[in-house]
C-alpha cells in the first residue's frame, strides 16, 4: 500500500492520505464551508482567486433573455457542436459531441456506457490518473490498472487477454505532459488490444496545443475524449465537453440524460462564447505569469519547490516538513494533506488568496498547486514577491499552529471542529 513520507497510507481512491481532522468527504465540505465565511468576512473586492481555473459564466445580458433550457439549444446547439469539434480537431462528418456537467460527468457516462462489471480498464499518464478515473471504474465494477509512462502501460496492456477501455491523460495531475509520441504509441498499442481508448484531456486539450506544440485532442486518434471548459484558456463555465466518434458520443450523451450527468442546456450559450473568445497567447500568458512566481519563491523554499513545465508546485509532505522546521517540531501531530489544507487556509485568511485547494472535495492532489496565474489578477494583488512572501509567512504561521493540533481542526473547520475517524481512512 502507498504512504507518504510520514508512513500514513493512502486512502482509497485518493493519492495521499487523510488524517483526524478531514477524515472524509464530509469533512472537506465542512472547509470548504469555513472558506466561505472567510470570503464572506473579507468580501469579494479583497479576495484574489489564484486557482488557476475560470469558473465563471461568460454570458451577455442578451444570451441570458435566453438562458432557458428549451430556448438555448434551439439556438445555439449547432454552433456549440461546430466550434467545439474545430476546437479539439475533429471532423462533422465523423464526430459528434456531447456535454457534461462536469469532467467528472463526462468520464462517469462514458465508463457507465462502455465498460462492463469485470472488464480491464487502464489508465495512463506521466504520473497517475485523476481520483475521478479510477472511482469510474470501480463504480461499474472494472478491474482498475494505472500506469505511469509508456514502458510501464506497454507491460500492463500485455498481460492483459482483453481490455476494454484505455483511460489516457495527456496533462496529468501532476502537470507532467506525455510526451505526443508516447501518446501515439499508446493509442496503437490500445488499438491492437481492440480496446477504446477515450481521454481525459481536461486541461491538456489547450495546454499540449497552445503551449508546447502538439496536435488536438482528436488529432491523436482517441475514439473519445473530455475537456473541461473552466481550464486554461477558457472563461467557463465548469463543464465538460465531450467529443469523438459520432456513435460512441451519442450513446454516452444518451447515458448522461439518462443519469442527469448533462450541463443544462440553458449554459450553451455561454459555452460558445468561452470558445469563440479562445486565443491560445492567453495559455501562454498564463504560463509565463507562472513562472515568474517560481522565480521570487524558490529562494525562499529552495529545493522543496517543485516546477513542471506549466506549473510550480510545493509537495505537501514538504509543507509539513517544513512547517516542522519553523516550528522547531521533530514528531508530525497531522498528515502532509491536512497542512496543505491549512497552509491554503491560511493563505485565504490572512492574505486573500483563493487556492485550487478548495476547488475539490475531496481535492485530488494534496499538493500546493501554483498554475496558470492570471497577470492582472497577480498585479491587482501585488506582484510575485509579494505572492511568494505571503506563501514564506503562512508556512511559518503554520509551523505555530502546530504546537496545538486543536488549532489547526479550528482554522480548517471553525468553531467546536468535531473529531471524525482515523488517519488513513
Amino acid at each position: 500500500m502507498a504512504t507518504d513520507r510520514f508512513g500514513n497510507p493512502y486512502a482509497p481512491n485518493l493519492p495521499y492520505a487523510r488524517g483526524k481532522i478531514l477524515a472524509t468527504t464530509e469533512n472537506d465540505f465542512r472547509k470548504l464551508q469555513r472558506a466561505w465565511t472567510l470570503i464572506r468576512a473579507r468580501g469579494p473586492d479583497a479576495v484574489f482567486i489564484f486557482t488557476g481555473l475560470e469558473h465563471s459564466l461568460p454570458m451577455t445580458g442578451e444570451e441570458l433573455r435566453f438562458a432557458d433550457d428549451e430556448l438555448a439549444p434551439a439556438l445555439y446547439f449547432e454552433r456549440l457542436r461546430s466550434l467545439t469539434l474545430a476546437h479539439l480537431g475533429g471532423s462533422s462528418d465523423r464526430h459528434d459531441v456531447a456535454v457534461f456537467n462536469r469532467m467528472t460527468g463526462a468520464t462517469l457516462a462514458t465508463h457507465l456506457t462502455l465498460v462492463r462489471p469485470g472488464d480491464v480498464v487502464i489508465g495512463a499518464s506521466a504520473s497517475y490518473s485523476h481520483p475521478s478515473v479510477m472511482r469510474a471504474a470501480n463504480h461499474v465494477g472494472a478491474r482498475f490498472t494505472d500506469t505511469a509512462g509508456l514502458g510501464m502501460f506497454k507491460a500492463a496492456i500485455a498481460s492483459e487477454p482483453r481490455v476494454a477501455l484505455v483511460v489516457l491523460t495527456r496533462l496529468a495531475v501532476t502537470y507532467d505532459l506525455m510526451p505526443v509520441e508516447e501518446i501515439r504509441a499508446i493509442v496503437r498499442l490500445a488499438n491492437d488490444k481492440g480496446a477504446l481508448v477515450y481521454m481525459d484531456d481536461a486541461g491538456g486539450a489547450r495546454v499540449g496545443p497552445a503551449g508546447f506544440g502538439q496536435p488536438r485532442m482528436l488529432e491523436l486518434g482517441v475514439d473519445i475524449g473530455a475537456t473541461g471548459l473552466d481550464k486554461y484558456g477558457t472563461l467557463g463555465p465548469r463543464l465538460g465537453l465531450l467529443a469523438g466518434r459520432a456513435d460512441l458520443a451519442a450513446r454516452i450523451r444518451a447515458t448522461g440524460f439518462e443519469f442527469g450527468l448533462e450541463a443544462r442546456q440553458m449554459l450553451y450559450p455561454g459555452i460558445v462564447r468561452t470558445l469563440e473568445q479562445y486565443d491560445p497567447a492567453r495559455v501562454q500568458a498564463l504560463i509565463e505569469t507562472t513562472r515568474l512566481i517560481a522565480r521570487e519563491l524558490r529562494p525562499l523554499i529552495g529545493n522543496r519547490l517543485r516546477e513542471t513545465p506549466t506549473t510550480v508546485q510545493i509537495p505537501a509532505d514538504d509543507i509539513l516538513e517544513i512547517a516542522m522546521q519553523r516550528g522547531g517540531l521533530e514528531e508530525a501531530p497531522i498528515v502532509p494533506y491536512e497542512a496543505a489544507a491549512a497552509l491554503a487556509m491560511l493563505l485565504l485568511r490572512d492574505h486573500g488568496m483563493l487556492m485550487v485547494h478548495f476547488v475539490g472535495v475531496p481535492p485530488g492532489t494534496a499538493d500546493l498547486l501554483i498554475k496558470f496565474v492570471p497577470p492582472e489578477t497577480l498585479e491587482r494583488f501585488g506582484g510575485a514577491a509579494r505572492y511568494a512572501s505571503a506563501i514564506d509567512d503562512s508556512l511559518t504561521r503554520l509551523g505555530t499552529l502546530l504546537h496545538e493540533p486543536a488549532s489547526i481542526g479550528e482554522l480548517l473547520l471553525g468553531d467546536n471542529p468535531q473529531s471524525c475517524g482515523k488517519a488513513g481512512g
